[in-house]
């Protein structure tokens, strides 16, 4: 490293430190990079990649961005997963003899953002992570901009990953688990992943920052908040003063719902193009403040399992519904409220604005206006929910005191701070206007004395202040009068010995005065930052009347109706609506569908009907009324009364998985088995389709085979769509399976969709009609109607055991068919004793053209050792396979047995050949 410059050396010294970071170099008013980051920076951020000498013979790799546009790039950098270390000068360049002091003072990663302008208001920007000892798996997920800290404790891996991707982090930690053993549990293929060594680690932090909640912890979750912390302390370089009380939780005690199931329900986006329009989140976020929009998009992916907790969000619901003023002057109150708890991070960071102080002191005005209406509402729910909140307004008379109403951006400017709150200055603001007003009337004197009306006193950062006289007009200057003090293309400029000490006053004043501006800023920020706690606390009242008054302004928009619950199993939904789908259709009137199940003969509803008809969207429709209940929101019902659920599943759509390396049709099994292994008799389960990714036969066997499974061993209320008309004779052979339709009907020889769900089974599939819906080719159509006629006509739609039945008679030598059909009259017993005698023959006469069978003393009739088409007799295996044939009970079978036994007789027959 000798053959480097000194700037180049310390610049590789620091960033050995920091290996995966791109190293951002302050170098004047940029941020440089070199070597290997700028290379791949250059490449990232589309920026001129050049070179510089640092005292090697090639050129080092070279490129940069200016200071002060630093954060958009960062911000781009971060999008895509990379971390940013950066690197400032901490001493004056003036006032260095050598190479200017350069420290990393913070690592920005995806996980740490606290910056407004790099995050989305509404969401939260979580880092997690995840930890295993002592036989438990831990999960502890931080948002450094807001200040919440959240942890519990699973009982696997595969569990703790799941609970990890609920809250989509923008990093994860593992504390001493390596990659690849999560990679086959769930874990996005490009997610943003640090591993951490706990022995590497302190080992306090969770006992410094949670005293009173740390002897309460397992050991995984100290073990995961250790690496959080930790971590977090490292990169940021500084106390965590903002981070709130840690909220523990236990996961079981909010409705469950997998990645698939979230995913096919469009909670918070969409499947095809990950947007929020057209999610739940969408229909419902009529939220004023970003606060309130977090928290709602945490409601909806952790829907409550307490009935009362749930019955408190209804009440708060219907009061704000019945009173539209009241709830219109809430809204406008809410709406003059910023983000308080991101504004709380960075004032506890240390790095909020005059701006974000000003906007803070907004918000605390705002709210006790709100408070009132709430408390003078007379409505039980609204004063309960405002009682005993503290508005925080000694702060915001603090600021008002202190600040001023527009201050600068940076607070190296000066101009921040309100006259009268210090008298020094005070002090030094009067001696600096009397300063200038001295030089402002200086213009005016030497104008008159010397009788140039051009004459002007000006400043600028370099010289001072001058007096400048136009070459013209250099004649008229009294002998003495000026010192020159530069000379222009057009005019001299000069200065007085008077103007020379005014100029020493006013400058030493305002540079006191910025100076003194910012340490006055700093300590108003410090004395706020006393008081984080209760402004989160308030930030977090705010919230949920925020979100509560949204669910009532979408209610009575969308004519919802409150849902009363049950822990009996028993589902009653008149009317039900897909509120989503409704809200997009907007003018377009939705077909309601009622739902009516319960646990004891009516838990498995299969519904058959052609596609587009409306299956799929009746059965999300069902499991979004139960998450909208269960997050205390009112529902798209004119009446409705919902058991509580545990847990959701969903299989719905088709979907692969290419990086994972998973077809559709495994996506599909994948998605179906967590269902059927996880699923409770209190779950929800959605399944469409099951099984069209194989063979019909295959498919139809599967399908039945996990009714016949939920059924059996889990006892969940099901929906369960399918094409398999064969399926519905279920229904008079499963308690609790009953059958309805999506209803169509057929006119002029078109398809008319009623999306009509009704009881009972569907006529047909009708999906050449369909395909004719979506303009496929006429000769495709006339020529698939064809082909439909001959396939009916050889009575396609037999039973599946049936079928199975003829694929093995298929493979049975024309001679044992006669045997099976009586042609040959024998039976096992008989075909031994035949075989004996046959084999006894062949022994001592040798090969003859006939062969006696006698069985039992009975002469029977003689078979010809061959047939007429040369075939041998049937030997011994194919005999007995068609003796079980014959005798089985086709149904005392299932699909799946029928299937497995088809299976043992093909490898018999084709071993015995």
């Amino acid at each position: 490293m000798a053959q480097y410059t000194p700037m180049i050396q310390q610049y590789l010294e620091i960033k050995r430190q920091y290996t995966d970071a791109f190293l951002f170099f302050r170098l004047g008013d940029f941020y440089e990079l070199f070597f290997e980051d700028a290379v791949l920076a250059s490449r990232e951020l589309e920026i001129t990649l050049t070179g510089r000498g640092g005292g090697a013979e090639e050129r080092i790799p070279m490129c940069g961005v200016p200071h002060h546009a630093a954060e958009t790039y960062i911000a781009e950098l971060l999008k895509k997963g990379y971390k940013v270390a950066i690197c400032e000068q901490v001493e004056d360049p003036k006032a260095s003899k050598g190479v200017v002091k350069r420290e990393v003072t913070r690592m920005i990663t995806p996980g740490t953002m606290i910056e407004g302008k790099w995050l989305h208001d509404k969401e939260n920007n979580y880092l997690v992570a995840i930890a295993a000892l002592s036989g438990k798996a831990a999960v502890a997920a931080c948002d450094l901009s807001t200040g919440e800290m959240y942890t519990t404790s699973l009982s696997t891996m595969y569990a703790a990953v799941e609970e990890a991707m609920q809250y989509r982090p923008s990093e994860l930690l593992l504390c001493d688990i390596a990659e690849d053993e999560l990679r086959g549990k769930g874990l996005p293929p490009h997610m943003s992943i640090t591993c951490l060594a706990t022995n590497a680690m302190s080992q306090t932090a969770v006992d410094e920052l949670y005293p009173e909640e740390a002897t309460q912890l397992e050991d995984a979750v100290r073990l995961a908040m250790n690496g959080l912390l930790h971590y977090v302390g490292t990169t940021q370089k500084r106390a965590l003063t903002h981070m709130r009380s840690l909220q523990h939780y236990v996961a079981d005690e909010f409705l469950q719902m997998d990645h698939f199931s979230r995913r096919n329900l469009e909670l918070t986006e969409t499947i095809r193009d990950k947007s929020k329009k057209g999610s739940l989140l969408w229909l419902l976020d009529k939220t004023e403040t970003a606060m309130g929009g977090r928290l709602l998009r945490r409601w909806i992916e952790r829907p409550l399992l307490n009935p009362e907790e749930i019955g408190n969000r209804y009440d708060t619901v219907e009061a704000f519904r019945h009173d539209l003023l009241l709830r219109s002057d809430v809204r406008e109150g809410l709406d003059r409220v910023y983000d308080l708890e991101r504004l709380a991070g960075r004032i506890s960071y240390g790095n909020a604005n005059a701006k974000d102080l000003v906007q803070l002191r907004h918000s605390l005005e705002a709210i006790p206006s709100v408070i009132d209406l709430l408390v003078n509402s007379g409505e039980q729910a609204l004063q309960l929910i405002a009682s005993d909140m503290d508005d925080c307004g000694d702060i915001a008379q603090f600021l008002s005191e202190t600040l001023v109403e527009d201050p600068p951006v940076s607070v190296r400017e000066g101009n921040l701070i309100q006259d009268g709150y210090d008298e020094y200055l005070d002090k030094l603001r009067l001696a600096s206007r009397q300063g200038k007003g001295w030089i402002a009337q200086l213009e005016k004197s030497e104008r008159e004395l010397t009788g140039i009306r051009s004459l002007k006193v000006g400043f600028n950062k370099v010289f001072g202040y001058y007096i400048e006289v136009s070459k013209a007009n250099l004649a008229h200057i009294p002998p003495g009068r000026y010192e020159r003090k530069q000379t222009l293309t057009n005019a001299e400029r000069y200065v007085t010995p008077e103007l020379k000490e005014k100029e020493a006053l006013i400058l030493e004043a305002e540079e006191k005065l910025v100076e003194l501006e910012y340490q006055l800023f700093t300590q108003i920020r410090l004395e706020v930052a006393k008081h984080i706690p209760r402004i989160q606390n308030l930030a977090e009242r705010i919230a949920r009347i925020d979100v509560l008054q949204a669910f009532a302004t979408v209610s009575e928009e969308r004519s919802f109706t409150r849902p009363t619950l049950t822990t009996d199993g028993e589902v009653y939904v008149k009317d039900g609506r897909h509120a989503v789908v409704e809200a997009v259709l907007n003018q377009e009137k939705y077909v309601a569908n009622d739902v009516t199940m319960n646990q004891k003969d009516r838990n498995i509803l299969l519904i058959t009907g052609p596609n587009m008809a409306g299956k799929s969207t009746y059965m999300r429709q069902m499991a979004l009324i139960t998450v909208m209940a269960q997050i205390g929101c009112f529902v798209p019902a004119s009446e409705a009364r919902i058991s509580l659920v545990d847990q959701i599943f969903t299989r719905i759509g088709a979907a692969d998985d290419l990086v994972g390396g998973f077809s559709t049709f495994m996506v599909e099994m994948l998605e179906t088995r967590n269902a059927l292994v996880k699923a409770t008799p209190r779950s929800l389960i959605l399944l469409d389709e099951i099984g069209r990714g194989t063979s019909t036969y295959d498919g139809m066997a599967l399908a039945q085979a996990v009714i016949e499974y939920i059924h059996e061993h889990i006892g969940a209320k099901t929906l369960f769509s399918t094409h398999y008309h064969e399926l519905t004779d279920l229904e008079e052979k499963i308690p609790g399976v009953v059958n309805v339709h999506a209803r169509c009907e057929e006119r002029d020889g078109k398809l008319l969709f009623l999306h009509k769900i009704e009881e009972g089974r569907a006529d047909k599939s009708y999906g050449i009609h369909v395909a004719e819906l979506a303009e496929m080719p006429l000769e495709v159509i006339s020529r698939a109607r064809e082909i439909l006629q001959g396939l009916e006509g050889k009575d396609r739609e037999a039973p599946l055991e049936q079928l199975s039945l003829d694929l093995l008679w298929g493979q049975v030598p024309a001679a044992s068919q006669q045997v099976f059909s009586g042609q040959i009259e024998t039976t096992t017993h008989q075909k031994k004793r035949a075989n004996d005698a046959s084999t006894s023959k062949a022994e001592t006469k040798g090969k003859t053209d006939k062969t006696d069978t006698v069985v039992e003393g009975t002469e029977v009739a003689q078979a010809p050792a061959t047939s007429s088409k040369n075939e041998p007799l049937p030997n011994p295996t194919e005999v007995d396979v068609l003796s079980e044939l014959r005798d089985i009970d086709l149904n005392q079978m299932t699909p799946l047995q029928a299937l497995i036994q088809l299976s043992d007789w093909n490898t018999r027959l084709r071993k015995h050949k």
